[in-house]
């Protein structure tokens, strides 16, 4: 490889962004040989992007437990007689993205995540990324055996702050350089338009940095009030932001003032049930324990008392991103998860830490007085949906089609009257995740400019592309297509 001749200090590759689209790209330009800087925008001690708010969960096709253990170095023989984990083939997983986008999302980029994602996997393995089976998120006991469901299998050991810290060892025990502190906010060509570097702002001032490549992992403009109503519409910019407050599209600002093409679902965006008490910005001690994603156990209302989304409409992995959006719409842009005491042992952790908004009562009156509910009319909404709940057998780990007739919204599965005291309910509101739009990148990760060309010498990878994702999201798939298009952009930008 060729190094720039221009002035100033000189890298191969540059990657602006250290999650872990970020660090995957650092990771694999190194492995091709390249010099790495990657530029952190956060101090050290709020390093991570994202990735350190996540739950650490990657969704890949696997054809039985085998190649799970493959995945998993301490997986004993008498952990798997206690699970059953089942498949996810390849047709499943490319079904699932083009179900929950409409069919929307591009077909190419599908395609490269469907096939990359195992292989992708085995990398991370061998880059020293440790697993866990998801017992707490994605598998219920049933008959003694650890039964998972929704096409999710396992996790980072230690969650996002795991992956997150594991993944800057590894990166700089393989001598990728990191500086903190360090916002980009300029990108450099010459006369003929190919990326050489960008310009960086850092403790002491503004500096220039000369690279043969520069790849764009630095996330969405979830945390840029002005772009969230700008682009999502109004009252986006009264929305918790559950990760870092430093996500405010700049990587997307830089590529578009350079000619970059603008690309995915710039109006939608990954969004969650948030507990109403949760700070403005992400909490590193809590994580993402401020979600609450056990909503299709129990009634979702508004603070007049009304049902507004099927809660059983699909497993939660493939409605919880979409059902932050329709809590934002409410009044007050609050509401409020309802179980009764059958409903209790199903619900995740997240139920049970010391900061949560919930109240408990033994009667509907009494509960809905205390959350500051319309009583008559949530009484009038549980009444009709307990009458409407049609027999069944009730079943967590499938969609198992207990549901109700009569009423509308409809519940279609696990549909469990609301009858048995006492009765907590939780009150959430909107907490924004990542934005959908970004920058079109070709195969190899490369930006496309306005007219489709690969802009020479830049790159991107995770929340900054776009045309994955369109008004939906499949759980797991956010940090698998970090990876995957990370890896395939660091290995490209150090080919160049």
């Amino acid at each position: 490889m060729v190094r720039a001749k221009a002035g100033g200090k000189t890298y191969d590759v540059i990657v602006v962004g250290a999650g872990n689209a970020g660090l995957c790209a650092a990771l694999a330009a190194r492995e091709a040989g390249a010099s790495v800087l990657t530029l952190e925008k956060a101090p050290h001690h709020l390093r991570g992007g994202n990735t350190y708010f996540s739950g650490g969960s990657f969704r890949f096709a696997y054809e039985g437990l085998d190649e799970i253990r493959r995945l998993i170095h301490d997986f004993s023989d008498s952990e798997a007689e206690s699970i059953e984990i089942g498949g996810y083939a390849q047709a499943q997983f490319r079904e699932d993205m083009m179900r929950v986008s409409e069919g929307l999302a591009d077909e190419e980029l599908v395609e490269l995540l469907v096939n990359q994602a195992y292989p992708t996997m085995l990398w991370m393995r061998d880059q020293g990324i440790r697993w866990v089976p998801m017992y707490g998120r994605q598998a219920f006991t049933v008959d003694e055996m650890h039964r998972f469901w929704g096409g999710l299998a396992i996790e980072a050991v230690g969650a996002g702050p795991g992956l997150s810290d594991r993944l800057f060892a590894v990166a700089e025990g393989a001598g990728v350089h990191v500086r903190y502190e360090a916002e980009a906010t300029r990108l450099h060509a010459d006369g003929s338009g190919r990326v050489i570097g960008l310009q960086v702002k850092g403790a002491d001032g503004l500096d220039d940095i000369v690279s043969e490549a520069v790849v764009l992992a630095c996330g969405g403009f979830e945390a840029n009030a002005e772009m969230r109503v700008r682009y999502l519409g109004p009252d986006w910019e009264l929305a918790k932001v559950r990760g870092t407050h430093l996500n405010t599209g700049d990587g997307i600002r830089l590529a578009l003032e350079v000619g970059a093409m603008p690309f995915g679902d710039w109006s939608s965006c990954h969004a969650v049930a948030w507990d109403l008490n949760a700070p403005p910005y992400g909490n590193r001690m809590m994580g993402d324990l401020y979600q609450k994603h056990s909503y299709p156990f129990g009634l979702i209302v508004n603070v007049n008392g009304e049902r507004f989304v099927d809660e059983g409409a699909d497993f939660r992995n493939y409605t919880y991103a979409k059902y932050g959006r329709e809590i934002l719409k409410q009044p007050q842009r609050v509401a409020f998860q309802l179980f009764d005491a059958k409903a209790q042992p199903l619900l995740r952790d997240e139920y049970r830490i010391a900061k949560v908004t919930k109240a408990t009562a033994n009667t509907i009156g009494e509960l809905a007085t205390t959350l500051g509910i319309d009583r008559d009319a949530l009484a009038r909404t549980v009444e009709a949906f307990n009458s409407a709940v049609q027999p069944g057998t009730f079943d967590p780990t499938r969609l198992d089609g207990k549901h109700t007739e009569g009423i509308a919204p409809p519940k279609s599965n696990w549909a469990l009257q609301l009858d048995t005291p006492p009765y907590t309910g939780y009150t959430v509101t909107c907490g924004i995740t990542f934005t959908f739009g970004g920058l079109r990148i070709n195969r190899d990760a490369q930006v496309l400019d306005g007219e489709g060309q690969p802009m020479p010498g830049l790159y991107a990878a995770g929340e900054i592309i776009g045309g994955l994702f369109y008004h939906n999201y499949a759980g797991g798939s956010g940090l698998m297509a970090g990876a995957v298009f990370g890896k395939i952009a660091g290995t490209s930008a150090a080919r160049t």
